[in-house]
Protein backbone atom coordinates (compact mmCIF):
# COMPACT_ATOMS: atom_id res chain seq x y z
CA UNK A 1 0.00 0.00 0.00
CA UNK A 2 1.19 2.88 -0.68
CA UNK A 3 2.34 5.83 2.42
CA UNK A 4 0.27 8.04 3.37
CA UNK A 5 2.91 9.53 5.82
CA UNK A 6 6.41 10.61 4.50
CA UNK A 7 9.38 11.67 5.87
CA UNK A 8 9.23 15.91 5.80
CA UNK A 9 5.03 15.61 6.12
CA UNK A 10 3.89 18.23 8.56
CA UNK A 11 1.58 16.09 10.84
CA UNK A 12 -0.93 16.63 13.53
CA UNK A 13 -1.03 14.68 16.60
CA UNK A 14 -4.40 12.77 17.14
CA UNK A 15 -4.23 10.60 20.41
CA UNK A 16 -1.76 10.43 23.02
CA UNK A 17 -0.18 12.78 25.59
CA UNK A 18 1.04 15.27 22.89
CA UNK A 19 -2.26 15.65 20.90
CA UNK A 20 -2.99 18.54 19.35
CA UNK A 21 0.75 19.40 18.91
CA UNK A 22 2.10 19.63 15.24
CA UNK A 23 5.40 19.31 13.56
CA UNK A 24 7.67 17.48 10.71
CA UNK A 25 8.28 14.08 10.43
CA UNK A 26 11.93 13.09 10.53
CA UNK A 27 12.28 9.39 10.24
CA UNK A 28 9.16 6.50 8.88
CA UNK A 29 9.35 3.06 10.28
CA UNK A 30 6.95 1.07 8.14
CA UNK A 31 7.60 -2.24 9.54
CA UNK A 32 6.63 -1.30 12.61
CA UNK A 33 3.88 1.43 11.90
CA UNK A 34 5.91 3.92 13.55
CA UNK A 35 7.21 7.65 13.10
CA UNK A 36 9.83 10.00 14.44
CA UNK A 37 8.31 13.62 14.81
CA UNK A 38 10.41 16.75 15.47
CA UNK A 39 9.09 17.97 19.03
CA UNK A 40 7.06 15.48 19.79
CA UNK A 41 6.75 12.45 22.48
CA UNK A 42 10.05 13.50 23.66
CA UNK A 43 11.94 11.51 26.18
CA UNK A 44 14.91 11.68 28.66
CA UNK A 45 17.53 9.54 28.03
CA UNK A 46 20.49 8.91 30.79
CA UNK A 47 23.92 8.42 28.56
CA UNK A 48 27.08 7.35 29.99
CA UNK A 49 30.51 9.32 29.12
CA UNK A 50 32.26 8.38 25.98
CA UNK A 51 35.04 9.30 23.77
CA UNK A 52 32.76 11.20 21.47
CA UNK A 53 30.26 12.84 24.17
CA UNK A 54 29.81 13.57 27.53
CA UNK A 55 27.18 11.89 30.02
CA UNK A 56 23.71 13.28 31.30
CA UNK A 57 19.99 13.10 30.62
CA UNK A 58 19.49 14.16 27.00
CA UNK A 59 16.00 14.84 25.26
CA UNK A 60 14.97 13.11 22.06
CA UNK A 61 11.91 12.21 20.51
CA UNK A 62 10.79 8.88 20.98
CA UNK A 63 8.55 7.20 17.88
CA UNK A 64 4.83 7.42 17.91
CA UNK A 65 2.35 5.18 15.97
CA UNK A 66 1.34 6.27 12.91
CA UNK A 67 -2.55 5.77 13.81
CA UNK A 68 -2.07 8.88 16.10
CA UNK A 69 -0.88 11.13 13.37
CA UNK A 70 -3.02 12.93 10.39
CA UNK A 71 -1.07 15.07 7.87
CA UNK A 72 -2.00 18.91 8.34
CA UNK A 73 -4.09 20.71 5.59
CA UNK A 74 -1.28 22.58 2.94
CA UNK A 75 -4.46 25.46 3.38
CA UNK A 76 -5.29 25.67 6.81
CA UNK A 77 -2.74 23.49 9.02
CA UNK A 78 -5.78 21.52 10.31
CA UNK A 79 -5.63 17.71 10.54
CA UNK A 80 -6.85 15.90 6.80
CA UNK A 81 -7.61 12.32 5.45
CA UNK A 82 -5.30 11.63 2.90
CA UNK A 83 -6.04 10.38 -1.01
CA UNK A 84 -4.41 9.72 -4.29
CA UNK A 85 -5.01 10.52 -7.56
CA UNK A 86 -3.15 9.94 -10.91
CA UNK A 87 -2.50 13.17 -12.39
CA UNK A 88 -3.36 13.51 -16.66
CA UNK A 89 0.91 13.60 -17.06
CA UNK A 90 0.87 10.01 -15.38
CA UNK A 91 2.25 11.45 -12.00
CA UNK A 92 0.21 9.64 -8.83
CA UNK A 93 0.14 12.46 -5.96
CA UNK A 94 -1.17 12.49 -2.64
CA UNK A 95 -3.90 15.19 -2.07
CA UNK A 96 -5.80 16.19 1.23
CA UNK A 97 -9.22 15.43 1.60
CA UNK A 98 -10.28 18.47 3.57
CA UNK A 99 -9.45 21.29 0.45
CA UNK A 100 -9.07 19.12 -2.06
CA UNK A 101 -4.63 20.66 -2.40
CA UNK A 102 -1.96 18.41 -3.25
CA UNK A 103 0.67 17.08 -0.82
CA UNK A 104 3.38 16.53 -3.29
CA UNK A 105 4.40 19.02 -5.46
Amino acid sequence: MAAKIKKGDKVVVLAGRDKGKAGEVLQVIPKDARAIVRGVMMVKKHTKASAQSEGGIISKEATIDLSNLAVADPKDGKPTRVGFKVLDDGRKVRFAKRSGDLIDG
